[in-house]
């Protein structure tokens, strides 16, 4: 442990010779007045000024014996130097000021701008640094071309530092708030770093729609799910009036969005979930919500997502009429049912599901059908099976139990009022409720927090052969037990099915543009039939897809080519 020769040799040279009153004093004068030498334009050895700075750095005595002292000396210079300039450059006009003035400027900064922002301004934006900010766009405003540079250097940093939050798919369960957080960043500095200019205003609103579109599709999707997290019942993070600015916020970035059609598809489904299933936080919300989508898109964007609001208004009024009917009837029944009534266009498109209900519940929905197609005669009722849910009174060994369950549930519950135990065929051929359907189902019965049912063999996923036994022990803090609503969760299908149905929508719509525009041109270029669909299109389309539907049109005789010139186009009649 004995320290090195070098080390020692320091040790001894700082006790027995720097640490020398005399010694220490004629050197560190003897530094400060090399410095003050070079200071006055006077040429001096640079090697041995910086040899004994490095000295007295390795020795440890540089903070406490020198730093002090030269600090005070370079106090001592500027404040002298201030006092000469100030006497000189005002001595006896302020004419001499401004080119002066100037002159330091150009100079200073304007020899300088682009490297000064390479180097710090990502950094200060980064680290939300407000008073280095505000200070750096008064000094560039000062100088020619200097609020235009800063301006490139903004937009650039916005469109990289967005890009990164919306391009990663492992990122996108926090896109929404990143985007949120982000825009709440940026608009500070424009406020108090940026004197609200207007040109810093506009170009930040364009570099926020050039990167959030550099991925189609999901950020519209994110932010319709983000809208449904916070409409949904059980969002007790926020009172109605942070709600009210949430909402706000979230249609600022919904602006910025090519193709609101993808938007629109996944609001239209969430929206839906809320009202039948009755997971809507707040009528008032959503009825502020729809009127924000009306004042950005106009009526014919939310005419459906009204029509979803009348069609639940007009159910309330004809279930008031039905309980009226059903105090009439001879034989009124036990179970109590309510029904919507949905109309088919304006709701999402759901497969209908045939399942095997029971008879009281096929009896209630003939005397339903016969109650309602007697005040509505010509209309069609075709009952959604996979939107249906029930309350189920139940009794176990700790007493009786109230559980909110899907239909699905419902029909495989009812089930164990026969017997004890089935096998997972015999539940499916019973309830004929489809195979991945009924392995959710019974997933949510068996493996999920509030086990009704117990299966066996053990384990997360429910496969065949396994058997599922009734729970008579189960236990539970609570009276009424909402178990799991498989309707509330999207699975990956119901996502898939939802973007695949909006291209399909968007096919749609460009054919009709395109028929809409050849009837009334009769002959048109290939080049400007594609220039115009882009005006007339509001949703992202590579060139390509135009080129196919143009194709699929001439296939089936909507359109041709001119005989001479393929790139040309005539209208079939």
């Amino acid at each position: 442990m004995l320290p090195s020769i070098w080390d020692m040799g320091l040790e001894l040279f700082r006790n027995h010779i720097i640490s020398d009153k005399m010694v220490q004093s004629k050197s560190i004068d003897g530094i400060l007045l090399l410095i003050e030498r070079e200071r006055n334009g006077e040429a001096v050895d640079r090697s041995l000024l910086r040899s004994l700075l490095s000295m007295l750095s390795d020795l440890q005595v540089y903070k406490d014996s020198f730093e002090l002292k030269f600090l005070e000396e370079t106090n001592c210079l500027y404040a002298a130097e201030g006092q000469r300039l100030i006497h000189w450059c005002l001595n006896d006009s302020t004419s001499c000021l401004k080119p002066l003035i100037a002159c330091v400027e150009k100079q200073l900064l304007g020899e300088h701008l682009t490297a000064i922002l390479h180097k710090g301004l990502d950094h200060l934006l980064d680290e939300n640094r407000v008073p280095d900010l505000t200070q750096m766009y008064q000094l560039f405003s000062r100088v020619k071309g200097g609020q235009q540079i800063l301006l490139q250097h903004w937009s650039e940093y916005i469109k990289t530092f967005g890009t990164t939050i919306v391009i990663n798919p492992e990122k996108d369960k926090d896109m929404v708030q990143d985007l949120l957080d982000f825009k709440d960043r940026v608009d500070h500095v424009i406020e108090v770093c940026f004197q609200r200019n207007e040109k810093f205003i506009n170009l930040m609103k364009e570099s926020f729609e050039t990167f959030i579109n550099k991925r189609p599709n999901k950020p519209a999707e994110l932010i319709a799910k983000h809208v449904d997290s916070k409409l949904r019942a059980g969002n007790k993070e926020a009172t109605d009036e942070e709600l009210e600015r949430i909402l706000d916020k979230v249609m600022i970035i919904f602006r910025f969005i090519h193709g609101k059609d993808v938007f629109e598809a996944f609001y239209k489904k969430d929206l839906a979930k809320r009202l039948l299933v009755g997971k809507s936080a707040s009528v008032d919300a959503e009825k502020s919500m729809l009127s924000k989508l009306k004042h950005e898109c106009g009526a014919a964007f939310t005419s459906k997502l009204e029509g979803m609001f009348k069609d639940m208004e007009l159910s309330k009024d004809i279930m008031v009429q039905f309980k009226q009917y059903m105090q009439n009837q001879s034989d009124p029944g036990s179970i109590d049912l309510t029904v919507n009534i949905l109309t088919m266009g304006y709701w999402p498109t759901y497969t209908p599901m045939e399942v095997h209900l029971t008879p009281e519940m096929i009896k209630l929905q003939e005397v339903f059908k016969t109650f309602y197609l007697g005040k509505h005669s010509g209309r069609k009722l075709q009952w959604q099976t996979t939107l249906g849910h029930a309350v189920l009174k139940a009794e176990f060994k700790e007493g009786k139990k109230e559980f909110q369950v899907s239909l699905f549930q419902t029909l495989v519950l009812l089930m164990f009022n026969e017997g004890d135990g089935f096998s997972f065929e015999e539940i499916k051929m019973a309830t004929g409720i489809e195979d991945s359907e009924l392995r959710r189902t019974l997933q949510s019965l068996a493996c999920g927090k509030a086990r009704v049912l117990v299966k066996s063999p053990k384990g997360k996923e429910v496969e065949d052969g396994d058997t599922f036994m009734f729970n008579g022990e189960f236990k539970h803090k609570l009276f009424r037990i909402k178990i799991n609503q498989i309707q509330m969760k999207e699975t990956v299908e119901e996502q898939v099915s939802t973007t695949e149905r909006v291209f399909q929508d968007r096919q749609y719509q460009i054919d009709a543009a395109i028929v809409r525009i050849m009837k009334m041109r009769k002959t048109l270029g290939h080049n400007l039939l594609v220039s115009e669909l882009y005006n007339q299109l509001k949703f992202p389309v590579k060139p390509g897809d135009l080129k196919k539907r143009i194709e699929s049109l001439i296939d089936r005789d909507y359109m041709e080519r001119d005989k001479d010139n393929p790139n040309q186009y005539h209208y079939v009649a």
